[in-house]
């Protein structure tokens, strides 16, 4: 009897995006094929202005493909309203930024407990789950201070925490490690690796940092719109960091 091959959380099928330009339309994704498996951190490189950040913003669907369809844990992303986007976003997708995106007014505790609220939790009880998952991260102590407080380091762990603290099936960071020295950037991919070995989840990080691609299992080569290789064996992936 064959095994069981599980769908891969996030499928990619032909996906265009095209982008007006003045009277023009200008073609930023050409007919892209990409699967994301559950229990793998994935690496989308390339140089800049190649699609990466296009791509990732479509698989969680922030932005819509003009052409082709994407599924993210086999529901369709394509011809879903706005309301039904925000709502798959909320409950589906967690969201790492380069820049954090932290609300300044907001302890470590709050930031991390946004996701929760805006599902409609309750403050109180949010901001408890919050604590929890801040505490596996090594911020408890911290969690009661604001992003001024906070080193580079310490904003990105709380970042990652708000990024958790909903158990999203899919995970996308943006440059997640572009902002940090050499320590903090391994401790991030560190919890972002143990995030990914959930089998329920997949992860994708864009990256410019090829100090990070030894963190990958496999890592996806983007150029003019295009992916145009998939490599999976770590020699590979490690050979292309030197």
């Amino acid at each position: 009897m064959s095994a069981v091959v599980e769908a891969p959380i996030v499928q990619a099928r032909g996906v265009v995006k095209d982008f007006a330009a003045g009277d023009e339309s200008l073609r930023v994704l050409h007919g892209i094929d990409l699967d994301v498996r559950a229990g793998e951190l994935m690496l989308v490189v390339g140089p800049s202005g190649c699609g990466k950040t296009t791509l990732i913003s479509i698989l969680a669907g922030i932005l819509s493909a003009t052409e082709g369809e994407v599924r993210v844990g086999g529901r369709a992303l394509g011809g879903l309203s706005a309301r039904k986007l925000a709502a798959f976003r909320r409950e589906t997708v967690g969201f790492i930024f380069q820049q954090y995106n932290l609300l300044p007014s907001l302890t470590a505790a709050e930031n991390a407990a946004v996701p929760l609220v805006a599902r409609g939790e309750r403050l109180g009880a949010a901001e408890k789950k919050a604590r929890l998952v801040l505490e596996r991260l090594g911020m408890g102590p911290h969690a009661g201070k604001q992003p001024r407080q906070l080193s580079g380091g310490q904003m990105q762990r709380v970042a990652i925490a708000r990024a958790l603290v909903h158990d999203p099936a899919f995970i996308v960071c943006d440059e997640p490690t572009a902002a940090l020295d050499a320590a903090s950037g391994r401790a991030a991919m560190e919890l972002l690796r143990d995030a990914a070995r959930d089998p329920h989840r997949a992860v994708v990080v864009v990256t410019h940092d090829p100090r990070i691609y030894g963190f990958a299992d496999r890592l996806a080569e983007m150029e003019d719109g295009r992916v145009t290789r998939v490599l999976d064996e770590p020699a590979a992936i490690r050979a292309l960091s030197h």
